[in-house]
């Protein structure tokens, strides 16, 4: 089904994208003249999440669904959901901070993506638009959130070995205690992976009457759980570099990454699009 961007629709995603450029400028400006510029970042941070609401309220009015089905759908309620977590976990837990350096070049990646790809919309089956397709898809923005926030902290890290960055890097945290946290972030994201699992299975029943087929989405997503099993695994287990454990970290995000935004839109199964 054909659908252009209303104006306000627009104005509401240029807003959001600005939102975020503008946080991430903060950000690193912030850095390279050592300067606190916590509390701007925040602001446009969650100024931008905000404009993405506003876009995904517009939208929303003028399909008649939500924004589960294409690629522009998906990106956006992403980038909000993404933006929001990052927000909120950014101003609880000032120790994550320093990934906003990361982060926030993520967000503007997927901003950009929206821009490039076209609006148009499809029809939601009326039987799919359960309470449970809600809490699957909720659950699984809260992982990718979660995931991102860790693989911000993994990301600065590895960047603070880099001899060139190591002059403007080199105040960051201990690394220590930014591992740490980074690795009670993966766990947080374990476990809402797990129920976006599980609720999938429960409303896959509902939808096509089976909980699980292995089509290729199903199959991603349970790799990607098993590569985040095995990566808490292994950090508890064995004593691994550090530098290592960070790669781990990237390394499931990037896999989530491709489930979210890759898989889905080459399948031919029932998960063509998100559901």
């Amino acid at each position: 089904m054909a659908f252009a961007l209303s104006v306000p629709e627009a104005v509401w995603l240029w807003s959001g994208v600005l939102g975020y450029t503008g946080s991430a400028v903060a950000a690193w400006s912030g850095v390279t003249v050592r300067r606190n510029s916590d509390a701007i970042v925040l602001t446009l941070l969650a100024a931008g999440a905000l404009m993405f609401a506003i876009a995904i309220a517009e939208r929303w009015l003028h399909v008649g669904h939500g924004p589960f089905l294409n690629m522009f759908e998906i990106l956006l309620s992403n980038l909000f959901s993404l933006g929001l977590i990052y927000a909120l976990v950014f101003w609880r837990v000032p120790l994550v901070r320093p990934g906003a350096l990361v982060v926030l070049p993520v967000l503007l990646i997927l901003s950009v993506w929206l821009l490039a790809v076209p609006s148009g919309s499809g029809l939601l089956p009326p039987t799919y638009d359960t309470v449970l397709l809600w809490v699957h898809v909720g659950v699984g923005k809260v992982f990718l959130g979660f995931c991102l926030v860790a693989t911000g902290l993994a990301g600065i890290l590895l960047l603070k070995q880099l001899a060139v960055t190591r002059p403007v890097l080199g105040s960051l945290p201990d690394e220590a205690l930014l591992d740490a946290m980074a690795w009670r972030i993966m766990m947080l994201a374990f476990v809402f992976h797990s129920l976006m699992l599980i609720a999938g299975a429960v409303w896959a029943q509902d939808a096509w009457g089976r909980y699980w087929d292995w089509d290729p989405l199903e199959t991603w997503a349970f790799l990607t759980w098993l590569a985040l099993a095995a990566s808490l695994h292994a950090r508890v287990t064995w004593k691994l570099p550090l530098w290592v454990g960070w790669l781990l970290i990237i390394g499931v995000f990037v896999l989530a990454f491709l489930t979210f935004f890759g898989v889905p839109f080459l399948s031919v199964a029932p998960h063509k699009g998100m559901i």
